[in-house]
């Protein structure tokens, strides 16, 4: 397949996705439709792999504002992103999707070690692979473990799904009705702007192995099953592209 049709993709689903309406915590049928999404996806054949956030249960730099240990804290939130992909690998087996559930953190009644190989066998066998706890480190994004992972597993696409927003766009358009979205923008005008996609780790990451990633909307139904059938679904950032900008 072509880097249009990947042969597999990483996706980074953010906690904040998974609680719906609510503050915080678990919206059940948010949690079954993003389950009927990666189904869909992973009925087209491509092998996929997942990266879960942990925002919606737990925030280690609000806990570090209010005094607590950064490391404790993101250990934290570590542990807060295995309940996410628990409660995911859970509504995508009754869905009917074979999933195997990998953390970064020896939590050994509950999820499987990280182990690339491992990993890369399950993928080849049709299942999809949840990696939880981040990178195993303090100081380190979910989003820097989605491109870790990407990087390791040779996926040829990372996915960053995004809650309500549609690409990457010059400025907030919650914000500024008047935003400009990008159908195509190289990872060094995404630095170079500070455009609020993911972190800096995270992206001189792609940009150093050659990692296409696409931004999208996670609640446009299909988007991901699109995306991985060579749709220009979102906002694609990548190598050796002339930006082009389409009033969003």
């Amino acid at each position: 397949m072509t880097a249009a049709n990947p042969r597999r993709a990483m996706l980074k689903l953010s906690g904040e996705s998974m609680r719906g309406e609510s503050q915080f915590g678990i919206d059940w049928s948010v949690m079954s439709y993003l389950a009927s999404e990666v189904k869909s996806a992973a009925s087209t054949g491509v092998e996929l792999g997942l990266v879960v956030g942990g925002g919606n249960i737990w925030r280690g730099a609000e806990a570090e504002a209010q005094g607590m240990d950064r490391v404790t804290a993101d250990y934290a939130g570590m542990l807060a992103t295995v309940i996410n992909a628990l409660a995911l690998q859970d509504a995508l087996e009754q869905q009917g999707v074979e999933t195997r559930t990998q953390s970064a953190i020896d939590i050994h009644a509950v999820a499987e070690p990280f182990i690339q190989r491992r990993a890369m066998r399950h993928m080849e066998k049709g299942r999809v692979v949840i990696f939880a706890s981040g990178t195993g480190s303090p100081y380190m994004t979910t989003d820097t473990t989605a491109a870790l992972r990407a990087v390791e597993m040779n996926a040829t696409i990372l996915l960053m799904a995004k809650n309500n927003v549609d690409g990457v766009y010059d400025s907030d358009p919650q914000k500024n009705p008047n935003a400009t979205k990008f159908e195509r923008i190289e990872y060094i005008d995404v630095l170079n702007r500070r455009l609020d996609v993911m972190d800096s780790t995270a992206l001189s990451l792609c940009m150093d192995n050659h990692l296409p990633i696409r931004v999208f909307d996670m609640f446009q139904p299909g988007a991901i099953r699109r995306i991985l059938e060579g749709a220009d679904t979102g906002t694609l950032i990548s190598e050796a592209l002339t930006a082009v900008a389409t009033d969003g």
